[in-house]
């Protein structure tokens, strides 16, 4: 089971760096490592859990914020009254295409692998088709919105080197398109 000790942290090489494509069928340890981060995302979301083993809630966690090179994430996205709105493992995801519309976290975002707090909204699609595999190796294409879309582009730019705080605008943090969705 990971812990926030295992999370690696702003600065090390790994998150800046393009994740390796996941060959198939899977190694045991690509295996392990989809369990592990699935598992992080199931412990951290309740309460009593996180508390008991001092984790960070989180909705998504890549490979690389556990050290590991490769295209592989694990997202959970809650809705409301314990209703699951996303959860799967997506190997070597891509996002093929997307909406016009920009959204935004109202609240701006944070990750498990960014101690600071980085306040200003990180502006994304609203809404995104993916491609990815699934731990069988199966190809899926799924198309989501607000929340969970926000959830699935921050996990696929870890696993191209980028932080969510690189979408912030310096100059002008919480500036955003008029037309821009607000997600409380």
């Amino acid at each position: 089971m990971y812990l926030m000790k295992d999370i690696t942290r702003d600065g090390a090489p790994v998150l800046r760096q393009t994740a390796a494509k996941v060959e198939f069928p899977l190694s045991a340890a690509d295996k392990q490592l989809a369990h592990d981060m699935m598992e992080y995302l199931v412990i951290s979301q309740d309460e009593e859990e996180n508390k008991q083993y001092h984790l960070r809630p989180g909705v998504g966690l890549a490979a690389p914020q556990v050290g590991v090179g490769e295209a592989m994430a694990a997202v959970l996205v809650p809705g409301a009254d314990n209703e699951i709105l996303f959860k799967a493992v997506l190997i070597n995801p891509v996002i093929i295409s997307h909406s016009v519309q920009d959204a935004a976290l109202s609240e701006g975002e944070g990750c498990l692998s960014v101690d600071k707090d980085v306040p200003g909204y990180v502006v994304r699609h609203d809404r995104i088709t993916i491609r990815y595999q699934t731990l069988e190796g199966e190809t899926k294409k799924i198309r989501l919105k607000n929340y969970p879309a926000i959830v699935c582009q921050h996990e696929i730019d870890h696993l191209n080197g980028i932080l969510f705080y690189d979408h912030i605008n310096e100059k002008e943090p919480f500036q955003i398109d008029a037309n821009a969705v607000l997600i409380d």
